[in-house]
């Protein structure tokens, strides 16, 4: 019966070591700004357990004393009941293997959820030793600097949100491709994808819209002309072809000056996308002229910047139409 009641004693202390080992592992593990955003979602573990981790040095001050302490209990206990040395190496044994590694390697896979589970013992363990461990916080603090930050750069959120293509997720292939495709917005210029100006139907200030002309770009499909000067230093602005709709080129042909031009403005090759889609909303235009070094070499419009952050290419009724033909 004595020796009954040593094993289920004992027992009890190496299973104590295991929680505050675990607890140890598990706290330090998490970082505190994924805890402080899955509380903003709502997550009831986290907001068990971010009191905890924002007071990293009170919690951890009280875990080691409370696993020292069991662990001499263990010692104490078996080395009135065996002989030193052998009450000594069992002891060692019993709390690596069953306090130490096992729990380590086990909790540390479930982080949150144990220290969430373990959460009413963690604050009992702290107000039990809290005359010795509160002085060793207050201490810690002033010697050891506030956590920096953990944030992610821009390369490592990139591969963050590819490797959800690799496992079982939420997010689909479309929304990773989108997502990645932001993510390199301020890294790419719109004179990347710019559309060169050998590929832009364009027409000068001086031109005069005729019958010709008007069939000319409504075969090609185009619902916006851009209007240059004959040298492409300066765009006049940009011609709807809504505008033009109840117009007879039939019998009279117009110049271009008799018609809206709506305002659009020069872009620089070397502006970033990111940039280039907060211009599009403030100018309230779908294309803008690109230039470089004072010409004009191309065009963007706000299909080419959605092309481009979504990864496919927008198909219209006349990209149908020229592929029958």
């Amino acid at each position: 019966m004595q020796y009954l009641l040593l094993i289920i004693e004992v027992i009890i202390l190496v299973a104590l070591s295991a929680v505050f080992s675990g607890l140890n592992i598990s706290l330090m593990s998490l970082d505190i700004d994924d805890l402080r955003r899955k509380k903003k979602l709502g997550n009831p573990e986290a907001i068990k357990v971010l009191p905890f981790r924002e007071k990293t040095h009170l919690s951890l001050a009280s875990i080691l004393f409370g696993n020292i302490a069991v662990v001499s209990a263990v010692s104490l206990l078996l080395g009135s009941y065996l002989q030193g040395l052998f009450a000594g190496l069992l002891s060692t044994l019993l709390i690596v293997i069953f306090g130490e590694i096992l729990p380590q390697a086990f909790f540390a896979r479930f982080a949150l959820q144990f220290c969430a589970f373990f959460a009413p013992f963690l604050r009992l363990t702290i107000l039990v030793t809290y005359v010795f461990s509160k002085p060793i916080q207050l201490l810690l603090d002033k010697l050891i600097s506030p956590e920096e930050r953990n944030l992610h750069s821009r390369d490592e959120l990139g591969m963050i949100i590819g490797e959800h293509r690799a496992s079982t997720s939420e997010l689909d292939d479309d929304e990773v491709e989108i997502i990645q495709g932001a993510l390199q917005m301020s890294e790419k210029k719109v004179g990347d994808i710019m559309e060169p100006i050998k590929e832009v139907y364009w027409l000068t200030d001086a031109a005069i819209l005729d019958e010709k002309t008007v069939d000319q770009i409504k075969e090609k499909g185009y619902s916006r002309i851009p209007i240059f000067d004959k040298k492409r230093t300066k765009c006049f602005g940009v011609l709807l072809m809504k505008d033009m709709v109840d117009v007879d080129f039939d019998e009279y042909p117009r110049p271009i000056t008799e018609f809206k031009l709506h305002k659009t403005q020069l872009i620089g090759s070397r502006t970033a996308l990111d940039t280039m889609l907060r211009k599009f909303f403030s100018l309230r235009t779908h294309l803008v002229p690109i230039e470089k070094d004072g010409k004009i070499i191309g065009i963007l419009t706000v299909e080419d910047l959605v092309e481009e952050i979504i990864g496919h290419e927008i198909a219209d009724e006349t990209d149908h139409m020229h592929d029958r033909d």
